[in-house]
Protein backbone atom coordinates (compact mmCIF):
# COMPACT_ATOMS: atom_id res chain seq x y z
CA UNK A 1 0.00 0.00 0.00
CA UNK A 2 1.21 3.51 -0.72
CA UNK A 3 0.31 6.88 0.75
CA UNK A 4 -2.82 8.78 -0.15
CA UNK A 5 -3.03 10.65 -3.42
CA UNK A 6 -3.38 14.43 -3.41
CA UNK A 7 -7.08 14.13 -4.27
CA UNK A 8 -7.65 11.58 -1.49
CA UNK A 9 -5.94 13.90 1.00
CA UNK A 10 -7.99 16.87 -0.21
CA UNK A 11 -11.26 14.95 0.10
CA UNK A 12 -10.34 13.60 3.55
CA UNK A 13 -9.53 17.05 5.00
CA UNK A 14 -12.22 19.47 6.04
CA UNK A 15 -12.02 23.21 6.44
CA UNK A 16 -11.77 23.80 10.20
CA UNK A 17 -14.98 25.00 11.80
CA UNK A 18 -14.88 28.66 12.84
CA UNK A 19 -15.56 27.58 16.43
CA UNK A 20 -12.12 25.90 16.55
CA UNK A 21 -10.07 28.96 15.49
CA UNK A 22 -8.64 29.51 18.97
CA UNK A 23 -7.81 25.86 19.70
CA UNK A 24 -4.12 25.04 20.22
CA UNK A 25 -2.16 21.80 20.55
CA UNK A 26 -1.30 22.35 24.20
CA UNK A 27 0.33 19.22 25.59
CA UNK A 28 1.56 15.69 25.12
CA UNK A 29 1.63 13.60 28.31
CA UNK A 30 4.33 11.09 29.19
CA UNK A 31 4.35 8.89 32.28
CA UNK A 32 7.79 8.98 33.85
CA UNK A 33 9.57 6.76 36.35
CA UNK A 34 11.74 9.32 38.18
CA UNK A 35 10.98 13.05 38.08
CA UNK A 36 14.50 14.05 39.16
CA UNK A 37 16.02 12.21 36.19
CA UNK A 38 13.39 13.44 33.70
CA UNK A 39 13.45 17.06 34.89
CA UNK A 40 17.24 17.07 34.50
CA UNK A 41 17.00 15.63 30.97
CA UNK A 42 14.32 18.01 29.72
CA UNK A 43 15.99 21.10 31.21
CA UNK A 44 19.74 20.42 30.96
CA UNK A 45 19.79 18.28 27.81
CA UNK A 46 16.86 19.66 25.77
CA UNK A 47 16.87 23.22 27.13
CA UNK A 48 13.21 23.30 28.17
CA UNK A 49 11.98 25.13 31.23
CA UNK A 50 9.70 23.93 33.99
CA UNK A 51 6.50 25.86 33.30
CA UNK A 52 4.45 24.67 36.26
CA UNK A 53 3.92 21.80 38.68
CA UNK A 54 0.75 20.29 40.09
CA UNK A 55 0.83 17.85 43.01
CA UNK A 56 -2.01 15.47 43.84
CA UNK A 57 -0.81 13.64 46.99
CA UNK A 58 -4.19 12.05 47.72
CA UNK A 59 -4.12 10.45 44.25
CA UNK A 60 -0.36 9.80 44.48
CA UNK A 61 0.87 11.63 41.40
CA UNK A 62 2.47 14.90 40.30
CA UNK A 63 2.51 16.72 36.96
CA UNK A 64 5.48 18.67 35.59
CA UNK A 65 4.80 20.86 32.56
CA UNK A 66 7.84 21.48 30.37
CA UNK A 67 8.27 23.78 27.39
CA UNK A 68 10.25 26.45 25.63
CA UNK A 69 9.90 30.05 26.74
CA UNK A 70 11.88 32.97 28.11
CA UNK A 71 12.22 32.83 31.92
CA UNK A 72 10.84 36.36 32.22
CA UNK A 73 7.61 35.23 30.54
CA UNK A 74 6.76 32.84 33.40
CA UNK A 75 4.40 34.52 35.89
CA UNK A 76 5.49 34.50 39.53
CA UNK A 77 1.95 34.23 40.92
CA UNK A 78 0.94 30.55 41.12
CA UNK A 79 -2.63 31.05 39.82
CA UNK A 80 -1.48 33.25 36.95
CA UNK A 81 1.28 30.76 36.19
CA UNK A 82 -1.26 27.91 35.95
CA UNK A 83 -3.45 29.88 33.55
CA UNK A 84 -0.41 30.93 31.51
CA UNK A 85 0.90 27.35 31.42
CA UNK A 86 -2.29 26.06 29.81
CA UNK A 87 -2.11 28.79 27.16
CA UNK A 88 1.30 27.61 25.91
CA UNK A 89 1.42 25.43 22.82
CA UNK A 90 3.52 22.33 22.36
CA UNK A 91 4.22 21.52 26.01
CA UNK A 92 5.18 18.20 27.56
CA UNK A 93 3.30 17.01 30.65
CA UNK A 94 5.50 14.65 32.64
CA UNK A 95 3.30 12.57 34.93
CA UNK A 96 4.95 10.86 37.89
CA UNK A 97 3.04 8.20 39.81
CA UNK A 98 4.54 8.09 43.28
CA UNK A 99 6.75 5.13 44.07
CA UNK A 100 7.88 4.16 40.57
CA UNK A 101 11.27 5.79 41.13
CA UNK A 102 12.13 3.40 43.96
CA UNK A 103 10.27 0.26 42.86
CA UNK A 104 12.79 -2.40 41.71
CA UNK A 105 9.92 -4.37 40.12
CA UNK A 106 8.82 -1.41 37.96
CA UNK A 107 9.45 -2.32 34.31
CA UNK A 108 8.85 1.08 32.70
CA UNK A 109 6.27 2.40 30.28
CA UNK A 110 5.51 1.41 26.70
CA UNK A 111 6.94 4.05 24.34
CA UNK A 112 4.78 3.05 21.36
CA UNK A 113 7.67 1.95 19.16
CA UNK A 114 7.65 -1.75 20.01
CA UNK A 115 4.72 -4.09 19.37
CA UNK A 116 1.95 -3.24 19.58
CA UNK A 117 3.02 0.00 17.92
CA UNK A 118 1.10 3.17 18.61
CA UNK A 119 2.44 6.55 19.67
CA UNK A 120 5.83 7.14 18.03
CA UNK A 121 7.65 10.31 19.04
CA UNK A 122 7.69 14.05 19.52
CA UNK A 123 9.82 16.26 17.29
CA UNK A 124 12.15 19.13 18.17
CA UNK A 125 13.34 21.61 15.59
CA UNK A 126 16.91 22.78 16.24
CA UNK A 127 19.08 25.25 14.31
CA UNK A 128 21.64 22.56 13.35
CA UNK A 129 21.01 18.83 13.78
CA UNK A 130 24.72 17.93 13.62
CA UNK A 131 25.67 20.45 16.33
CA UNK A 132 22.76 19.41 18.57
CA UNK A 133 23.58 15.71 18.14
CA UNK A 134 27.28 16.26 18.89
CA UNK A 135 26.21 17.84 22.19
CA UNK A 136 23.74 15.02 22.90
CA UNK A 137 26.49 12.50 22.25
CA UNK A 138 28.83 14.32 24.66
CA UNK A 139 26.04 14.24 27.27
CA UNK A 140 25.61 10.47 26.87
CA UNK A 141 22.13 10.63 25.34
CA UNK A 142 20.94 7.36 23.81
CA UNK A 143 20.47 7.50 20.03
CA UNK A 144 17.96 5.48 18.04
CA UNK A 145 19.22 7.01 14.78
CA UNK A 146 22.11 9.40 14.18
CA UNK A 147 21.80 12.16 11.55
CA UNK A 148 23.76 10.41 8.80
CA UNK A 149 22.49 6.88 9.44
CA UNK A 150 19.70 5.19 7.53
CA UNK A 151 17.97 6.41 4.39
CA UNK A 152 16.61 9.66 5.84
CA UNK A 153 19.72 11.79 6.25
CA UNK A 154 19.77 15.00 8.26
CA UNK A 155 17.51 14.00 11.12
CA UNK A 156 18.08 12.01 14.28
CA UNK A 157 16.13 10.16 16.95
CA UNK A 158 17.17 10.15 20.60
CA UNK A 159 15.54 8.69 23.70
CA UNK A 160 14.62 10.35 26.96
CA UNK A 161 15.28 8.54 30.30
CA UNK A 162 12.00 6.61 30.00
CA UNK A 163 12.67 5.44 26.46
CA UNK A 164 10.37 7.89 24.65
CA UNK A 165 11.64 8.82 21.19
CA UNK A 166 12.43 12.41 20.24
CA UNK A 167 13.05 13.35 16.62
CA UNK A 168 15.70 16.03 16.13
CA UNK A 169 15.27 18.01 12.91
CA UNK A 170 16.15 21.29 11.24
CA UNK A 171 13.14 22.99 9.66
CA UNK A 172 14.86 24.29 6.53
CA UNK A 173 16.28 20.83 5.72
CA UNK A 174 12.93 19.04 6.00
CA UNK A 175 11.85 20.33 2.58
CA UNK A 176 14.60 18.24 0.96
CA UNK A 177 13.72 14.94 2.69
Amino acid sequence: MSGLSTSEITSACSTPDESTKEFIMQQTMYRIKDPKVSLDFYTRVLGMRLLHTFDFPSMKFSLYFMGYCKPEDIPADRAERAKWCFQQSGTIELTHNYGTESDPEFKGYHNGNSEPKGFGHIGLSVPDVEVACKRFEELGVKFIKKPNAGTMKGLAFIQDPDGYWIEILTAHKMATI
